[in-house]
């Protein structure tokens, strides 16, 4: 299946975006499933798949092609918690705790990126998997919001790992005597199994986001305010290894107008859309969507948006950006075939020295980038080496690693 997550900053239209990606992928033949947290006009409000009916007078053919399913985070968090109370009801119990019923339950900070997570899973492996879709495309938060979104999977599965270690259940039989020396009740078995669904579901998704058929497409109007936010996105790209295959400019202006205010601001636009092509069109291609004089309200407004259908299959996620260079020290190589230093690199493109933070955890690296953190686990060359220093040039962050006598094998 082809997925295409649509992001960009606050504003700048991608849930229209998102739709007119929807109707042109269904137009070429696909058929297509449109998943948004937003209303859109013409299109049907439920939270399971439905078809589309307002395709305009010259898509009437798609109907069959393309479905849309509205996120409900509310009914989601309160779905979500009535099951937890369910199987925690001996624990609850016990403790005298009063059960909440679904009417008091209000949606917590954070259920819309668990909900949209859920329905990812759904489409992805779930029930939604199995309806025979070619094309899933997903209109995604705002472009901080949506980066982070997209890494929370790998860092939930770490999260959950961490806390409930699988290898733990294997000790049931002791945890009565592990309670009685402990002097606190063992996690239950129930605990254990929701920890192994939630792992299994983030799998998905994760495998979902990181899928060589899976694109990000970017919605921005052309301003500096949106010309600020991609360049910062271009480094959270390079940080998660995602690839975008479309950077849609919206709202474009008329080049010539007679009247002064919006001759400037074409004039404005003009010059952002100058830096986009030089900075992106190399290897991400640049769509201008003209300014429709109101907002799109039917499908053919979105058509005549002229958004291009995803490709097939995608240019695919970029593979494993890191790599390890051999640099001779100060003292020249190294003795008993050690290298006198490693180097592992990493592009990270925009990103400033000063919003660079690094820490070295056994054999984890836990790398912040502005507003993005990751947490890759080092290669396996470089575990037997210790961190002997950073530098960020041109581009490319490069962390010195020093062979470790100790550890490092000899050679005869």
């Amino acid at each position: 299946m082809r997925t295409v997550l649509v992001t960009g900053p606050g504003g700048a239209g991608r849930t229209t975006l998102a739709a007119a990606t929807a109707l042109a992928a269904a137009a070429s033949g696909r058929r297509t499933l449109l998943v948004s947290a937003e209303p859109i006009p013409g299109f049907p409000a439920g939270p399971e798949p439905t078809a589309v009916t307002d395709t305009g007078t010259e898509a009437t053919a798609v109907t069959d092609r393309l479905d849309h399913a509205r996120i409900d985070s509310g009914a989601h968090f309160r779905a979500e918690l009535t099951e937890l109370q369910q199987r925690a009801s001996g624990v609850l119990d016990l403790v005298g705790a009063g059960r909440l019923d679904g009417e008091e339950l209000t949606e917590l900070p954070g259920s819309p990126q668990l909900a949209l997570l859920h329905a990812l899973h759904r489409a992805a492996a779930g029930d939604w998997s199995t309806a025979g879709y070619d094309t899933l495309v997903v209109d995604l938060p705002p472009l901080d919001q949506a980066l982070a979104l997209l890494a929370l999977p790998e860092q939930l599965r770490r999260y959950l790992r961490r806390l409930l270690p699988a290898e733990r259940q294997a000790a049931r039989a002791l945890r009565p005597v592990l309670a009685q020396l402990a002097g606190v009740p063992m996690p239950a078995q129930w605990l254990y199994e929701a920890a192994a669904r939630k792992d299994e579901e983030l799998a998905a998704v994760q495998a979902l986001v990181e899928d060589a058929s899976t694109t990000l497409r970017l919605a921005a109007e052309p301003g500096p305010a949106a010309e600020d936010a991609l360049r910062t996105a271009r480094t959270g790209l390079a940080l998660y290894g995602l690839r975008a295959d479309l950077l849609v400019a919206n709202r474009v202006l008329p080049r010539h107008s007679s009247d002064p205010w919006f001759a400037d601001l074409a004039a404005q636009q003009e010059k952002c859309l100058g830096h986009w092509h030089e900075e992106w069109a190399p290897h991400v291609p640049v769509h201008e969507a003209a300014h429709l004089g109101r907002d799109p309200r039917t499908a053919d407004d979105l058509a005549a948006l002229a958004v291009p259908a995803p490709d097939e299959r995608g240019p695919g996620r970029v593979e494993d950006p890191w790599w390890i260079e051999e640099e001779p020290g100060e003292e020249g190589p190294g003795e008993e075939g050690r290298p006198s230093v490693l180097a592992w690199c990493l592009p990270l493109p925009g990103a400033a020295k000063e919003e660079l933070r690094l820490v070295r955890r056994g054999e984890e690296l836990l790398l912040t980038v502005g507003p993005f953190h990751r947490i890759v686990r080092v290669a396996s060359a470089l575990r037997r080496c210790t961190v002997s220093g950073a530098a960020l040039t041109d581009g490319v962050l490069r962390v010195r690693f020093t062979p470790d006598p100790a550890l490092w094998p000899r050679t005869s």
